[in-house]
């Protein structure tokens, strides 16, 4: 039996003593990230919000088998908050929807969410109006026209049915009595209330495809919530695509459970306290930019010079070499050359080892 299918559904419930020493431990190490970021100062906090919702949408989306472009990302991002990163990369409209979602979800985290907001959000993550090749209803609920809604895996003629949703009869049933869960006042503490809002929302699986990106976007809003702040500074979707298979076998558990979902909340708790763990990663590649400007600030670089040492400080994919620098710059290999033996004089440049056409360049942190 599904969840969905029990009496009493969605009447949630979990074991509140076992989560209190978990929760309490969540929300100070929240407090300490929170606070540690407001020391950094505004331009820092930009820059590490910036960072993390680029790896929270291509995350998000990697879940679903969808990769998207970083530096599309970054750029899409980037000009909505209002930030100068330079040129920007033509930006495809697949793109320009998963990050108006999220950016929305997170800037306007104080405002209700209802059917229309949902609905605009599915539109902006299916601007064709397909999947891949199939047409699906956009901006809508799923209809009957989709048949039944089932997660699935294995071959063709061998599948293996993970979970199957309620039918879209009950849809706007269930969706009524989830928005009005939502925009009501938590009677509980609102991380809970994030777990609880993305096992529920992914459990009645509304749209025909998109649910876990928008499960996910709506518990990043009742973070961000929990927080008073639109800046992320954690990767909650980056943390799960790291611990795919356990996050859907979690779900694929509590789905066919009782209505005691403790298991979910707990697994997600302990995930989002890893997530602001791994943030610190970031959060260092954030101070080392910063640190590496402050330490060059009074020297000239020209454009060129310039946005290659901020793709490098981002975390520059592979090696660094002059044929990729003249490429990147729209530059000749010569220009190039001169530009790299600058700043190789500077010592702001070090070669890598070997030599000849494999020479490679990485920056001098240790100034």
């Amino acid at each position: 039996m599904y969840i969905h299918e029990r009496k009493d559904w969605p009447e949630l419930s979990w074991d509140q003593p076992k989560l209190v020493d978990l929760l309490a431990n969540v929300r100070h190490q929240q407090g300490r990230l929170l606070g540690r970021m407001e020391a950094l100062g505004f331009a820092l906090r930009e820059e590490a919000t910036l960072q993390t919702l680029t790896q929270d949408v291509i995350k998000t989306s990697e879940i679903e088998g969808e990769k998207l472009d970083n530096k599309q990302v970054r750029s899409s991002i980037a000009k909505r908050l209002g930030l100068d990163i330079g040129a920007a990369p033509p930006i495809d409209r697949n793109v320009e929807g998963i990050v108006e979602v999220m950016l929305d979800a997170t800037g306007k985290h104080d405002v209700p969410l209802t059917q229309e907001r949902l609905f605009g959000w599915h539109a902006a993550l299916f601007p064709t109006g397909r999947t891949g090749m199939r047409r699906i209803t956009v901006g809508g609920w799923r209809t009957d026209a989709s048949g039944p809604m089932q997660v699935v895996s294995g071959p063709f003629g061998r599948e293996r049915v993970h979970y199957e949703a309620p039918g879209h009869e009950r849809l706007k049933k269930e969706m009524t009595r989830f928005l009005k869960w939502f925009n009501a006042a938590p009677e509980t503490d609102p991380v809970i209330k994030s777990a609880l809002a993305h096992f529920w929302f992914v459990t009645i699986h509304p749209f025909d495809d998109g649910n876990g990106r928008i499960a996910r976007a709506i518990a990043d809003m009742v973070l961000a919530r929990s927080e008073k702040s639109p800046q992320r500074f954690y990767s909650m979707s980056a943390q799960i695509q790291r611990e795919r298979k356990e996050y859907y076998r979690i779900l694929e558990h509590c789905q066919k459970g009782s209505l005691g979902i403790t298991l979910w909340i707990e697994w997600f708790l302990h995930c989002l306290q890893r997530a602001m763990a791994a943030s610190e990663t970031l959060l260092e590649a954030v101070l080392v930019k910063a640190r590496f400007w402050k330490t060059h600030g009074n020297e000239s670089f020209n454009e060129r010079q310039r946005a290659i040492i901020n793709r490098l400080l981002d975390g520059f994919e592979g090696k660094l070499n002059s044929s990729k620098w003249a490429k990147l710059t729209k530059c000749s290999q010569d220009t190039a050359l001169r530009d790299i033996g600058d700043l190789l004089d500077r010592r702001i440049l070090i070669r890598e080892e070997g030599g000849g056409r494999s020479t490679s360049y990485r920056l001098n942190l240790s100034k």
